[in-house]
This record gives structure tokens, C-alpha cells and sequence, in this order.
């Protein structure tokens, strides 16, 4: 199924978001190799594409090579909207964050509470607080406790959303019945209100939080394969919520790669790899990737399922 409405009509923050890795070859960014990414994504016709997450190695770049980041991914994704992250230990340099962004033209940040220390609610309240009272650039609460260690409260969801300038809140995904999925949906919607959409993350839960009312799916794996993200997104928000749960269950194999390998980052660089679209070797050291066996069984899982 294909979506005809002008994207000048959907809300940014609805629909599929491919986050895009960065690839990076002797501590440099490869700036022909993501751009390449960024030509596939637009290419798909994914509803935003958002620079800078954790697929995308933030937390391992400088500000200089973050700020080079948003300006490619901006001036090479025509009018598909871009989002970038802006999450750092210091608030000083989220703010440098938030300045690059905006001077690079993006439309809308994403924010994760990154920490050494421990931060509590109300250090993470008032990261919020500032960033939005120095932005007019609308902000996606970044929930993530496998990387940042902090984990949101609805009660603070809801207080974040009453600020001016949070517009959409990425959950965490989770493996539950729809039943469940649905009431735990219903319960952050109760305390952001209608006017913050709700997005999912975790590739494995994309078409079950869709299927329960997400607005939104802010995919990993989309950002290397968005043709069948884009199929499962398109189909849920149409409510065809079986043919989007069935279109899931067909890449099961790749969501159990996550689980056996640790998540999405190490698996879709193998993936990127594999298909041409980087060459080896692309993340951050000291993050290794996935030695050769592993690398083996992706690629036989991308050639099973006629990944592309």
C-alpha cells in the first residue's frame, strides 16, 4: 500500500522515522557513504528521517562531527523532514547541539538524558526544561534504558509534555499481548494528552505498538532497510493492524539477530555491510562489530529473506 497524502499534510512526528547509521572509517566520518544512506531512505519515502540517534553513534562524536552530520543529512534529503539528536553529558553541549541543528536547518530534536552519573527525575526534568525554553524547534523525548540508564516514569512523561516544545515521546518497546500493549498506550496518552504523539521504538515491537496506537515508529533497522518498515508502518496506520502484525512476524529472523547479538546498532552495520552500502569495519571504536561468524549468519538471514 502506498500513502498519496502530500507530505506537507502528515504531522512530523507521525509515521516511520529511519534513523541512519554514521558510518565511520579511521576515525573519520564517510560522508559518500552516508550520504548514499540518507539517497535510500528518501528513495523509500520514509515520513522523517532522523540523524544523530543511537543507531547513528551519537554519543561516540564530537560536536564538530555532529554538527557535520546534521548539515549532510539536511542537505541531502530533499523534503523529507530531519530530525537530529542532540543528547550529551553537559547540558553546555546539548545547547551547542541544539545550535548546530538549527543552524543546519533541521525541524525537530530528539533528546536523550545521557549520563555517567545516576540522574534523577528532577535533573532530567529541567535537561527538558532548558532545552525547550532555548529552542523554538520542536523536541522528541528520547526514552532509551538500554543505553542512557534512565528510566522514565509516566508521571514524568506527562509533566514533560506540559512544556512548550515537547511534541512526541519515543516508549521503549516491550514483548506483550496487544491487550496489554493497547492499555499501556492508553495509560502515557492519558497523561501527555492529545497534542504529543507517541512513538515506538525497538524494531522487534514496531508493528505491535503501531497496531495499539503509536502515532509513530522511530526504527533503527529502518534506517538501513526502510522498504519493509515503510510496508509494516503504511499497513498499521491504515488499520490493517493483521496484515501489518503478519508483515512482523515475516522478519522474525531478523528481530531474533537483535536479541542474540544485542541489540539493533552491531546488526544493521552487518547488514549495511553485507548489502554494499558500507564497507567493513563502520562503527566507533572501541565498538568492535560483529566478528565474521556472526557476520555469516546475518548476511544468510538478509539472503533468506530477500532483504534488499
Amino acid at each position: 500500500m502506498t500513502d498519496q497524502t502530500p507530505r506537507t499534510q502528515r504531522s512530523l512526528f507521525t509515521g516511520l522515522s529511519a534513523f541512519p547509521l554514521t558510518p565511520i572509517h579511521n576515525d573519520e566520518i564517510d560522508e559518500a557513504e552516508y550520504v548514499g544512506l540518507l539517497e535510500r531512505l528518501v528513495t523509500a519515502d520514509v515520513d522523517s528521517i532522523t540523524a544523530l540517534g543511537s543507531t547513528g553513534s551519537y554519543a561516540y562524536l564530537s560536536t564538530d562531527e555532529r554538527a557535520r552530520v546534521a548539515q549532510l543529512t539536511v542537505a541531502n534529503s530533499g523534503d523529507t523532514p530531519v530530525l537530529v539528536g542532540i543528547g550529551a553529558l553537559r547540558t553546555r553541549d546539548v545547547l551547542a547541539n541544539v545550535e548546530s541543528a538549527q543552524t543546519a536547518g533541521a525541524q525537530g530534536l530528539l533528546l536523550a538524558p545521557v549520563s555517567y552519573q545516576a540522574l534523577t527525575e528532577a535533573d532530567v526534568f529541567e535537561l527538558f526544561r532548558t532545552v525547550t525554553a532555548a529552542t523554538d524547534l520542536p523536541v522528541v523525548v528520547y526514552d532509551n534504558p538500554g543505553t542512557t540508564h534512565f528510566t522514565f516514569t509516566t508521571e514524568l512523561y506527562g509533566r514533560l509534555a506540559a512544556l512548550d516544545g515537547i511534541t512526541s515521546i519515543k516508549i521503549p518497546g516491550f514483548d506483550a499481548a496487544p491487550d496489554a500493549w493497547s492499555q499501556r498506550v492508553a495509560e502515557i496518552r492519558d497523561a501527555v494528552g492529545d497534542g504529543v504523539t507517541i512513538g515506538v521504538s525497538g524494531d522487534a515491537f514496531g508493528a505491535a505498538g503501531l497496531n495499539a496506537g503509536c502515532d509513530a515508529w522511530y526504527t533503527a533497522v529502518g534506517g538501513t532497510l526502510p522498504a519493509p518498515m515503510v510496508e509494516i508502518t503504511r499497513a498499521a496506520l491504515a488499520g490493517e493492524s493483521e496484515k501489518a502484525a503478519a508483515l512482523s512476524a515475516d522478519l522474525q529472523p531478523l528481530w531474533d539477530l537483535f536479541t542474540e547479538f544485542g541489540g539493533s546498532l552491531r546488526v544493521s552495520a552487518a547488514v549495511a555491510e553485507h548489502l554494499g552500502l558500507v564497507r567493513p569495519q563502520s562503527l566507533p571504536l572501541p565498538i568492535l562489530g560483529l566478528d565474521d561468524d556472526q557476520k555469516r549468519k546475518v548476511a544468510e538471514v538478509v539472503d533468506r529473506l530477500e532483504l534488499s
